[in-house]
């Protein structure tokens, strides 16, 4: 299988795989005993916060500083985000194109009658921040809270975090960034986001999944979902994962030193790819690829061809990607992301994500061109022998 499904999930890298199984043959870790195994667990966290303090650029460490959630993944850390921070009856703003994760727990708050606003992209999937200053005075209850990606997880394209930051700041309005597509693609600094909240989880730069975390500047008050435990100041009780952490820490360690290099790689697959594709498929979209983006991503948009159809057509053929945000491809609608882009019913009805890695490798993104193209074609060519039926 040519895997080209990491915006999904990433392949765990073996050194991190050792990492954890290194960890777990330690033996029993709680880290809330008090005796030495207990202890010994504790202090892996504690050493694997430091990591995490070191390549995010924040400092842990100060009393009433910012503090760092250990979570299940980039799923939970947005539902602690979204529902925890803020008034509970503050109006909450986000952009069109949010993570499931994100977009479904506002709307179930809104259903339950809290205001929810929502900031508007353009034709390339850039959010209008300078509408957002409109949209906060606009709210009829005070904005509580505004949530915003670094890159979007279908398209790839990168928002503008640091000026929505600025906006927020003069509102004195939280500003909550899910940065899970970012880590090891991008330059990350919680420091220099200027963000309240940051979510990241370690299965998109090849660490465990099952493990995530939510960044919280000092200061920033948040509501628990869990109850039950006094672990993590009782914010986010439950034992600890700690091999996991161990795991996500040395993944991230790996992710940042790696980064430009990584970068580069991706980049150079990615435009390998797309630049076949346009070779040999006829008025293919490639969406945002006129602003900056993920050096890993390609969503692509081959009418004439069904994405389902597609989708299932290179599964067979050996190629592994996805028609859309992995938490939600399995349902029949076109991706909001695109809708929000204005993109017609043709370009909605056959866009297929790519993404590359750091194990991808010029042989698969050229055998997977070459199965794509023959997908599409032969997509195509049925098709218009059905429709020259009618």
């Amino acid at each position: 299988m040519i895997y080209l499904d990491n915006n999904a999930t990433t392949a765990l890298d073996p050194v991190v795989a050792d990492v954890i199984s290194e960890t777990l043959r330690l033996g029993p870790a709680n880290p809330s005993s008090q005796h030495a195994l207990g202890r010994a667990a504790q202090l892996c966290i504690d050493e694997s916060m430091e990591t995490i303090e070191s390549c995010l650029e924040t400092k842990l460490d100060q009393p009433g500083g910012p503090r760092f959630l250990f979570t299940s993944g980039g799923t939970e850390s947005n539902n602690l985000a979204i529902r925890g921070i803020g008034d509970a009856n503050s109006a909450i703003i986000l952009s069109r194109i949010e993570h499931p994760s994100v977009m479904e727990v506002a709307q179930h708050l809104a259903a339950a009658g809290r205001e929810v606003r929502y900031l508007d992209v353009d034709s390339n999937g850039v959010a209008k921040v300078d509408e957002l200053e409109g949209l906060i005075e606009s709210c009829t209850t005070k904005c509580g809270l505004v949530s915003l990606m670094t890159a979007n997880n279908e398209t790839g394209v990168l928002q503008p975090i640091e000026q929505a930051a600025t906006i927020c700041r003069s509102f004195d309005v939280p500003l909550h960034v899910d940065a899970t597509q970012s880590i090891g693609k991008v330059p990350v600094s919680l420091e220099k986001i200027g963000a309240s909240a940051v979510t990241i989880t370690a299965h998109k730069f090849h660490g465990p999944t099952g493990i995530g975390g939510l960044w919280l500047e000092g200061g920033v008050a948040l509501r628990p979902l869990l109850f039950g435990g006094g672990q993590q100041l009782q914010t986010r009780p439950g034992t600890e994962p700690v091999a996991m952490i161990v795991g996500m820490a040395a993944a991230l360690k790996l992710a940042i030193d790696q980064r430009e290099k990584n970068a580069l790689h991706m980049t150079k697959l990615r435009n390998q790819l797309e630049n076949s594709l346009i070779d040999t498929i006829d008025d293919l979209v490639i969406h945002g690829r006129e602003v900056a983006r993920l050096p890993s991503t390609s969503c692509i948009s081959f009418p004439g061809a069904d994405r389902q159809s597609m989708l299932m057509s290179l599964d067979f053929a050996g190629v592994a990607c996805s028609s859309g945000s992995a938490c939600s491809s399995g349902s029949s609608p076109p991706s909001h992301v695109l809708t929000a882009m204005g993109m017609p019913t043709r370009l909605l009805q056959s866009a297929l994500r790519f993404g590359t890695s750091k194990f991808s490798t010029s042989d698969d993104i050229s055998d997977a061109s070459d199965l794509i193209s023959n997908c599409c074609n032969r997509l195509r060519s049925k098709n218009n022998v059905e429709n020259s039926s009618f």
